[in-house]
């Protein structure tokens, strides 16, 4: 075995500082290590941060999605714009308020028919308006408030010459008369039809209230009746 010369105490002197320098590195590494280790430890045990709004709204519509197939509302779309589809039409029924406001014999006969709670059709319209004709002139349908001459009821004198305080007190009477009156009977399930002028007017013709029976129709006028707005004091205005 071959002897190494000694080492001179420069050369030893450095591999011992080498040395410690190597020590006080890994001391260093290790610390740094469990420095890291405790920070993620510490993060590991803190509680989560609150969920924000968005996060919260994001999760609900990820869970409760719902798909919409539009394809059928699309084609009755394109139908309906191309005429190959009908909707049904809706009407408002006028009011006391909006009938009394106009004021004319039309809005009058539409008022007894609401009274009544018969249809309020073109037909119903038609004829009551042509009953007021026969019953005085039309630039004067409102003579003693009593468009109709209406005789039924107590507060009437004989032979439909009674008068009421105004229009729409005419109107209510009318339409009890109508509704009530044993001699109306065939006129109300006319009325109640509503479809047919020709059906009402002969039930008011053969009505036994009707004593001359307007000569079975030949005293009657079918000629379309004007319009004509009464005064405004008629209606109690």
């Amino acid at each position: 075995m071959r002897h190494l010369p000694p080492i001179s105490r420069t050369l030893r002197a450095r591999l011992d500082a080498s040395r410690a320098d190597g020590r006080t590195r890994g001391m260093l590494v290790a610390g740094a290590l469990m420095i890291s280790m405790s920070f993620v430890a510490a993060f590991a045990l803190a509680p989560p941060a609150p969920r924000t709004p968005a996060a919260i709204l994001a999760s609900y519509a990820a869970a409760y999605a719902q798909d919409v197939d539009v394809s059928s509302l699309q084609v009755a779309t394109r139908l309906e714009a191309s005429g190959a589809l009908a909707r049904d039409d809706y009407e408002a029924t006028q009011g006391i308020d909006s009938l009394v406001a106009s004021g004319t014999n039309h809005d009058w006969a539409k008022l007894v028919l609401l009274f009544a709670g018969f249809p309020m059709s073109d037909a119903n319209v038609t004829v009551i308006t042509r009953w007021m004709r026969q019953e005085n002139y039309i630039d004067s349908w409102w003579l003693r408030n009593n468009p109709l001459n209406n005789g039924w009821g107590a507060s009437y004198g004989p032979g439909g010459t009674g008068s009421n305080v105004d229009l729409v007190a005419a109107a209510r009477n009318a339409a009890e008369a109508l509704t009530h009156n044993r001699g109306y009977a065939g006129i109300r399930a006319a009325f109640l039809a509503g479809t047919d002028t020709a059906a009402v007017e002969h039930a008011i013709w053969e009505s036994p209230w009707a004593s001359g029976h307007y000569a079975n129709g030949s005293h009657w006028h079918y000629s379309d009746v004007p319009v004509v707005r009464a005064p405004a004091s008629a209606w109690g205005r």
